[in-house]
């Protein structure tokens, strides 16, 4: 995944999401080009957001969130590991998504289990890349 990224943010107003994407894009842009010493853009273009209104979709989307990297098990910056063993920063809350499982060993079997969900995470790909 080293030409995207994928955010799963829960949204009290409109307004909301775009000054955090907007503070996000910008940081990450400043920090990279003054690393790399680089000017210019570095996104193609803006961000993309689809409204999660059920809890079976919401499922499905951090399935397919946690599963992006071709190596998902071992994937550094996923936020995978939180949902088991390990204390998760401040702004991670993966109790929402386990509130939905019976218990973290459930959602972790979710996630694993994938292949007989193949084409319904496919399917997801392919509406959220026509975003």
């Amino acid at each position: 995944m080293a030409n995207h990224f994928h955010l799963l943010v829960y949204q009290k107003d409109i307004p909301f999401l775009e000054k955090l994407m907007r503070s996000v894009m910008t940081s990450y842009s400043r920090y990279f080009n003054l690393k790399y010493k680089r000017t210019g853009s570095l996104f193609e273009g803006r961000y993309k957001a689809v409204r999660i209104d059920n809890d079976q979709y919401l499922q499905h989307i951090t399935r397919y969130i946690h599963l992006n990297p071709r190596l998902w098990k071992n994937y550094r910056y996923s936020s995978l590991k939180y949902y088991r063993d390990i204390k998760p920063p401040i702004w991670l809350k993966p109790e929402s998504i386990l509130e939905l499982f019976s218990s973290s060993d459930e959602y972790i079997e979710f996630v694993a289990n994938y292949e007989e969900l193949r084409d319904m995470i496919t399917e997801l790909k392919y509406q959220l890349a026509d975003r």
